[in-house]
Order: C-alpha cells, then sequence, then structure tokens
C-alpha cells in the first residue's frame, strides 16, 4: 500500500492528477536535488557564513542547470548516451584544456556550454 500526503481537498484528487503531482516530484529529485548531492557534494560543504552558503548554493544549481541543458542536448543527438552531470563537470576540471575552456565560457558574449 502506498500512501501520499497531499493538501488539496478530496473533491481535487483524482488518480492522474496525484499521479503527475508524485512523477514532478521526482523529476526535480532526481534532475537537481540529487545531482547537488552527489555530483557537487552539497552535503559535504563545510561553509557556516549563511551569505557564502547562499551565494555557493546558487552557483551550485546555475552549474546543475547548465550540465543538465548540456546533457539533454547530447541525449537529443544520441538518446543512448551515457554522459551525466559529473562528465560535464570534469570537462572543465581537466588539466589539458578544462581551465581555458572554463574561461572562454565565463567571458564569452555568446556562452556556449552545450558542445559535449
Amino acid at each position: 500500500m502506498v500512501y501520499l500526503l497531499s493538501s488539496l481537498r478530496v473533491d481535487q484528487l483524482q488518480a492522474a492528477g496525484m499521479l503527475k503531482l508524485k512523477r514532478r516530484y521526482w523529476t526535480i529529485e532526481s534532475k537537481l536535488h540529487h545531482c547537488l548531492d552527489v555530483t557537487m557534494r552539497e552535503d559535504h560543504s563545510r561553509v557556516r557564513n549563511s551569505n557564502t552558503a547562499r551565494v555557493l548554493g546558487t552557483i551550485r544549481r546555475v552549474v546543475v542547470t547548465l550540465s543538465n541543458a548540456a546533457i539533454t542536448k547530447a541525449r537529443k543527438k544520441n538518446p543512448k548516451t551515457k554522459v551525466n552531470t559529473s562528465d560535464v563537470q570534469h570537462q572543465y576540471k581537466r588539466s589539458d584544456g578544462g581551465r581555458e575552456r572554463l574561461r572562454a565560457l565565463i567571458f564569452a558574449k555568446k556562452p556556449n556550454i552545450f558542445t559535449l
């Protein structure tokens, strides 16, 4: 048996609507929060200053959002691709051109992160 809590009234609940709400929740959980926890190691952050934590959190979310956009584009080209957020992150950490690639992305007038 599965239980789902909701703030909606009984007359607003329908099986299809509840299923859609549940799936939307897990989409957000898997696309954003899992990437923040696993790839960006947000739970391991030792920052205690609230402003610094907010800024770093925003930067992490921007990185994950751009990574997800690049991954979506790569999967449209090849649906069987195994590219993930970690791969995109490592692309900019690599010693052979990663820093230059990141600098070009930051200072470009029209940045193109979508080249995987």
